[in-house]
C-alpha cells in the first residue's frame, strides 16, 4: 500500500500542477538564420548610409552639385590648358621670327661695316690715285709703293701687311715681273734680331711673286716669336733677273 502511494505521488509531481514548465521550440534551418542575418545587416547599412546623406545634405552638402561643379572645374582646366599650348605655339613662333630678324639684322649690320670698310679703302685709294697722279712727273721710272701698312692680326705673333705698287708711266708699255720680300726688324731676350719673308722654304710662294701692268694690290701674313717685339718692316722689289731691289720702303711699328 505504501509502495501504491509513493509512485502516485511522483507521477503527480511530474504531471501535475508542480511540475516543471515544457519549453517547445521550433527549429530553424541555418540558411535561413544567415540570410536574416545578412537582411538586418544590409537594412542597417542602408539606414545608416540614409542617416550620412541626410546628414550631409542638412549641413548643405550636396554630392550631386560638387560632382557638377568637379565638372565645370575640369572643363575649365583643359579649355585653359588648350590655351596656354595656343599661346606657347604662338610664342614660340615669335621667338623663332625674332630670332631670325635679329640674324638679319646682324648679317646686315656686318655687310654695313664691310662696305663702309670697303669705303673708306675706296677712298684712300682715290686719295692716292689723285696723289700719284700730281706727283707722276717726278717719279721718273721709279716703281712707288703706297699705303704700306703692317697691324698685328688675330693670332699672337702674327701681322697683316697690305700695299699698292704702282708703275711709272715710263714702265707701263711692258708688264713689271719680279718678286716681293719683306725684312722684319725684332728684338727678342733682349737682342735684335731680322728675319726675312718669304722663308727659303717658301722662296717660291705666289704671294711673293709679281706680275702687272699698272698697279697691284698686295696683302697677306707673316708670324714671328709671340714673345719678340716687331721694330719695323722693310718691303723690297726686284725686278725678274736682277738681285738689287727696284724700290723699298719701311714701316715702323
Amino acid at each position: 500500500m505504501r509502495d501504491i502511494s509513493g509512485r502516485f505521488y511522483k507521477i503527480r509531481q511530474r504531471y501535475g500542477i508542480a511540475a516543471p514548465r515544457m519549453q517547445v521550440q521550433s527549429q530553424m534551418p541555418w540558411y535561413l538564420r544567415w540570410f536574416a542575418i545578412a537582411a538586418a545587416v544590409g537594412i542597417a547599412a542602408a539606414v545608416a548610409a540614409w542617416t550620412y546623406d541626410a546628414g550631409r545634405r542638412y549641413a548643405g552638402f550636396d554630392q550631386s552639385e560638387v560632382q557638377g561643379e568637379l565638372s565645370v572645374t575640369k572643363r575649365d582646366l583643359a579649355a585653359a590648358q588648350a590655351e596656354l599650348e595656343h599661346l606657347r605655339a604662338i610664342a614660340n613662333a615669335a621667338e623663332s621670327r625674332l630670332s631670325i630678324e635679329r640674324a638679319a639684322q646682324q648679317k646686315l649690320a656686318q655687310q654695313i661695316r664691310t662696305l663702309e670698310q670697303d669705303n673708306a679703302r675706296l677712298r684712300e685709294e682715290l686719295a692716292t690715285f689723285e696723289s700719284m697722279l700730281s706727283s707722276e712727273a717726278r717719279s721718273g721710272s721709279t716703281l712707288t709703293v703706297y699705303r704700306f701698312k703692317v697691324e698685328p692680326d688675330v693670332l699672337p705673333g702674327e701681322y697683316r701687311y697690305h700695299l699698292l705698287l704702282v708703275t711709272p708711266r715710263a714702265l707701263r708699255e711692258r708688264e713689271f715681273k719680279g718678286r716681293m720680300e719683306l725684312v722684319v726688324t725684332l728684338t727678342e731676350g733682349g737682342q735684335n734680331a731680322m728675319m726675312s719673308f718669304p722663308e727659303p722654304a717658301d722662296a717660291g710662294a705666289s704671294a711673293f711673286r709679281l706680275a702687272f701692268k699698272y698697279f697691284r694690290r698686295v696683302e697677306g701674313t707673316f708670324r714671328v716669336n709671340p714673345k719678340a717685339k716687331v721694330e719695323n718692316v722693310q718691303v723690297r722689289l726686284y725686278e725678274a733677273g736682277s738681285n738689287q731691289p727696284r724700290a723699298t720702303h719701311t714701316v715702323t711699328l
